[in-house]
């Protein structure tokens, strides 16, 4: 029901900024944007996505926010996603759907488009762990899989997932909760053999950028991250971001390096952002002398219009 609601506000939002609105960003396809690890739709009518729905609307864009689980692997999370996916398709008529996944949304976006490539117009990867997260391979190390100690953090994060879904308005037996199955897909092991199941838009080698734009399953596939840690003072994530950064030995925005994001056209990777100001968190504090981040949205949503997606 929930799910509902929220696609019907979204329509009648659109609708009634439709007189003023431009419709520059206005898709042939729904756009549904798709949450990390962690992530979550809205708390306390905050957006994952900050800001980010709202100004597509304005734009013309019809936007919907997909609920998956907050910490599962890419498998269970596009499984769900796929089913979201039916019910945007329902309500809208539409047959396809643009997908914009963040973080860990770049894989789960990428399952639903191989395995239902007749249901997804496109594929846009920001700050994507395509390659695996240096972060996620530090901790898989740490915890010895089996152990009490991997036993104990994975309740405690499972709990954390668990309340996510509450204060959003979710039940979490509707989406089950595995921080260790979302730890392994996350890693490189894990990602690299998601790659070979399910391999559309992926270069041909890490840090390459020859990924198909148009892949052979007929879906689109684009991407884009940012490259720096430090971005504003002000901001309080800043910090953890910086201190992640340091188990990089390359570019990166905290938590994903810079080559690891790289799927189809790649758009920029390098962009003054760190992996939450791709989602214009925390509260749309990000680097002053960059782009926008939400604008990088509508950016895209206009190249998608362009390609009749």
């Amino acid at each position: 029901m929930k799910r509902l609601l929220r696609a019907v506000f979204t329509i009648m939002l659109l609708i009634s900024v439709s007189a003023t609105a431009s419709t520059d960003a206005q898709t042939r396809y729904p756009i549904v944007l798709v949450h990390g690890l962690f992530g979550f739709e809205d708390i306390l009518f905050v957006d994952y996505f900050y800001k980010v729905p709202q100004k597509l609307s304005r734009h013309g864009a019809q936007v919907f926010i997909a609920e998956v689980s907050p910490a599962n692997s890419s498998e269970v999370r596009g499984e769900q996603l796929l089913a979201y996916i039916d019910e945007v398709r329902a309500l809208t008529g539409a047959q396809k759907v643009n997908l914009i996944g963040h973080s860990h949304g770049g894989p789960t976006a990428r399952y639903a488009a191989s395995v239902a490539p007749h249901k997804v117009a496109s594929v846009t990867s920001v700050g994507g762990v395509n390659w695996g997260s240096q972060v996620a391979d530090v901790l898989r190390q740490s915890l010895t899989e089996g152990s009490v100690l991997e036993g104990g953090a994975a309740l405690a994060a499972d709990a954390m997932a668990n309340l996510i879904e509450l204060f959003s308005g979710s039940d979490p037996r509707d989406k089950p909760t595995s921080s260790v199955a979302a730890l392994n897909s996350l890693s490189t092991d894990g990602s690299v053999q998601f790659n070979q199941r399910y391999p559309e838009g992926m270069p041909s080698a890490y840090c390459r950028n020859d990924g198909k734009m148009l892949a052979d399953n007929g879906v689109y596939y684009f991407s884009w991250s940012g490259g720096k840690t430090l971005t504003n003072a002000l901001d309080v994530s800043d910090g953890f971001l910086t201190t992640t950064g340091f188990l990089f030995d390359e570019p990166n925005d905290g938590l994903v390096s810079t080559c690891s994001s790289h799927l189809g056209k790649v758009l920029k990777d390098n962009y003054r952002m760190n992996h939450l100001d791709e989602v214009n968190q925390s509260f749309g504090i990000t680097h002053w002398f960059e782009t926008n981040p939400v604008d990088v949205y509508v950016s895209q949503a206009v190249r998608l219009k362009a390609l009749g997606l």
